[in-house]
């Protein structure tokens, strides 16, 4: 009797328990709702395919998250040259950087396949490239374990080279001393050219051509009209090598603090903002074409002939750089198969 007298009085307290912790759960539920994510997000360039990505990639998180991350944006390298900026993504302190793959080869070097020369001769097949499943599969996997969390990639511009004196012929590379991105692949290229490649952070690049310090600069026709290159270096020769790529990264300390939900938003948003920025890219490499003309620039090619002597000259550069180091070979081969199914 006095046992079930005792159960008869603890039902009670039971449901009320019971009652106290559901609302507790839901509370909790509701307030992981209502937290807001502040995502800073940095890059080196500015006024060109990068930025337009990151414009349309923080305008997208804010409105498929429901303002539950909001976005900050960080052009022409406000947090830093591209090392640091890089370390505070590692670190937690900047939850996104957006940056073409090859100055991260410090975190793996694996991220410079995207610049061997030679992979893609349009932006037609460089964006296919950055689509296909099997390259974003590597590239997105890299920096993994060095606190980075890969979530798109797609094609920025053809490489152009802006020079103090003209580079008409390939004889003219010759001598000079060219400004490339942190990639072995380019600094063979070049080497092979007969320039001397100097590995140099965007911000720097400037400084250094009207010093005198170097004679041109592998960049992009849309950075060189944003950063008024004309006023140093106003010969731009389109070369169209290597292509240039960016990666998008977000730092995996600020993303393991994330709902699964707001997880899987970053996730998808950039992926589709990395193929929906695609026919801007276009327009914004041909009004970049036409700025750098109508602001003084000069724009060259080099005559059909040397241009695919260039082509053959380095066809090999990614098959000779990678062929003792057997991870990169692979991640090579997989780039280089990939290239050849999407001409």
């Amino acid at each position: 009797m006095l046992s079930e007298n005792c159960n008869r009085l603890a039902r009670p307290v039971i449901a009320a328990c019971a009652l106290v912790m559901s609302l507790i759960v839901t509370l909790g539920a509701a307030q992981a709702q209502e937290k807001t994510y502040t995502m800073k997000i940095t890059l080196a360039t500015i006024n060109d395919q990068i930025h337009q990505f990151v414009k349309n990639y923080a305008a997208a998180l804010e409105k498929d998250s429901g303002g539950r991350i909001k976005t900050e944006i960080y052009p022409a390298s406000q947090l830093g040259a591209i090392p640091r900026q890089t370390e505070g993504v590692q670190f937690g302190a900047i939850q996104c950087q957006v940056v073409p793959p090859e100055f991260l080869v410090g975190v793996d070097e694996r991220f410079e396949v995207m610049a061997a020369p030679g992979l893609v001769r349009s932006m037609t097949q460089g964006q296919k490239l950055a689509a296909d499943p099997e390259v974003l599969k590597l590239m997105l996997s890299l920096g993994a374990d060095k606190g980075l969390h890969g979530v798109g990639l797609f094609m920025v511009n053809p490489a152009a080279i802006a020079a103090k004196t003209p580079i008409r012929e390939l004889a003219d590379f010759k001598g000079k001393k060219i400004r490339i991105f942190a990639s072995r692949f380019q600094s063979e290229a070049f080497d092979r050219l007969g320039a001397t490649p100097v590995a140099m952070s965007l911000g720097d690049v400037l400084p250094a051509l009207q010093q005198g310090a170097i004679d041109g600069a592998v960049a992009s026709t849309a950075v060189f009209t944003a950063f008024h290159y004309q006023d140093a270096a106003k010969y731009a020769t389109e070369t169209g090598q290597p292509a240039i790529f960016a990666v998008v990264e977000i730092s995996k300390k600020w993303y393991d603090t994330l709902p699964p939900d707001l997880q899987q938003i970053v996730d998808q948003t950039a992926a589709r903002e990395s193929v929906a920025v695609n026919p801007q890219a276009l327009d914004i490499t041909e009004n970049s074409r036409k700025a750098w003309e109508t602001g003084g620039g000069e724009l060259i090619k080099l005559p059909p002939d040397q241009q695919s002597s260039l082509l053959q000259l380095l066809s090999s550069v990614g098959a000779d750089v990678s062929a003792q180091k057997p991870l990169l070979n692979a991640a090579y081969k997989i780039v280089s198969d990939a290239a050849q199914r999407v001409k």
